[in-house]
């Protein structure tokens, strides 16, 4: 089978809810890292076979494949098409992994994959209550088949969450510790510069704004739980997010064709499903099938990425696979950097990609939980 390289990757700075990215419109944020990776890599845009671009809630700023209209506000070249995809919390991991399949199915040799998200424009969930505003089903419980297969039970992520912790017996201060450390590495990465080479500034914001230099464990246990007597609270879920992030996948010809220096190889891509009202638990299940799939084992691999969507859920994750925390997440991760939903898989395979090479590891693996108890796992090659 043909390969698929990642030639180079580029994010914005992550900005809080409210913050330096709020009043972005969606396109112009999707736009920005569109044409820094066209001007950074140097291609002829016009060669480019499709842009794939993950993005949740597809309305208002981004409605009407804001992919493509991305693609456009950025003034590239209209030739080139653009697709959105939602795999939830995953689709801009999926974005790549549909970017690599292109390419190693010979029917495309450039293609671009990334993701935008502008959470504090467009809340979380926001298409699902306008569409109840006019009178529609949600997607859960009004269904009488879901309701046959599953029960009219709470889906959610918080619930989720929360029975994760009590399953793995993870306790709040153990989830409270966990995310100490994510602040505490984000923030020794911000002060060493281990982002600067993914970052590309929105004018003079070059920061990412989520990191705490004033949290404490202390702090932390002042917080109330999301529910009473339970054990998630807003310090160990992830931060609401505003950022965009992409990267280019090219075929073995197109980099000799167009001159280009591969920094990484697509080595494994794979989705699995788990149970949708656990819903977070399918990193543990995809992770399994991933390294199966691969002939690998979690001592092949030099870092992971895991999404910080709940502390639980890597923790979990991390316990069931033996996999440890001192190779899982080494900048931080969505509790402390955020998780701009749509966003989120390819800023993370950046950051992946950056580390590999700052310490010179070999592999490194990336997966995230996503709603409907999915999960994509991607192995990528520093070359």
């Amino acid at each position: 089978m043909a390969e698929a390289y990642i030639v180079d990757a580029v994010r914005t700075p992550v900005g809080k809810r409210g913050g330096s990215l709020a009043s972005m419109h969606s396109a112009d944020l999707g736009a920005h890292v569109l044409k820094a990776l066209v001007e950074r890599t140097g291609i002829d845009a016009g060669a480019v076979d499709d842009v794939v671009m993950g993005c949740c809630d597809t309305i208002g700023s981004q409605a009407g494949d804001v992919a493509r209209t991305a693609w456009l506000v950025a003034g590239l070249p209209d030739e080139v098409p653009g697709v959105t995809i939602d795999r939830q919390c995953g689709s801009s991991q999926q974005a790549v992994h549909f970017a690599a399949q292109g390419v190693m199915s010979g029917t495309q040799d450039l293609v671009v994959a990334g993701g935008l998200q502008n959470m504090s424009a467009i809340p979380i969930s926001s298409a699902m209550l306008v569409a109840q505003q006019y009178g529609f089903s949600t997607p859960f419980a009004e269904s009488p088949g879901w309701v046959a297969r599953y029960g009219d039970q709470e889906v959610s992520q918080f619930r989720s969450a929360q029975m994760i912790a009590e399953k793995w017996d993870i306790s709040r201060e153990e989830m409270e510790e966990f995310a100490l450390s994510s602040h505490e590495r984000a923030l020794r990465a911000i002060d060493e510069g281990r982002f600067d080479r993914e970052i590309v500034p929105v004018g003079d914001f070059t920061t990412d704004e989520g990191p705490r230099r004033g949290t404490s464990l202390e702090k932390m246990a002042g917080l109330q739980p999301l529910e009473e007597g339970g054990r998630i609270t807003a310090a160990v879920a992830s931060q609401i997010s505003d950022a965009s992030s992409a990267m280019l996948i090219a075929s073995e010809q197109a980099v000799k064709d167009h001159g280009l220096t591969p920094r990484a190889r697509i080595h494994h891509l794979s989705v699995r499903g788990d149970d949708p009202v656990w819903m977070l638990t399918g990193p543990i299940r995809a992770t399994r099938h991933a390294l199966d799939k691969a002939g690998m084992s979690v001592d092949d691999i030099d870092l992971f990425e895991c999404n910080e969507a709940f502390a639980s859920v890597v923790l979990a994750w991390s316990r069931e696979l033996d996999v440890p925390l001192e190779k899982v997440n080494v900048n931080g991760g969505g509790i402390a950097l955020g998780h701009p939903i749509g966003a989120t898989g390819t800023r993370l395979m950046t950051t992946l990609l950056n580390e590999l090479e700052r310490t010179g590891g070999r592999y490194g693996l990336q997966t995230m939980c996503e709603g409907g108890g999915q999960a994509n796992v991607t192995i990528i090659e520093r070359l």
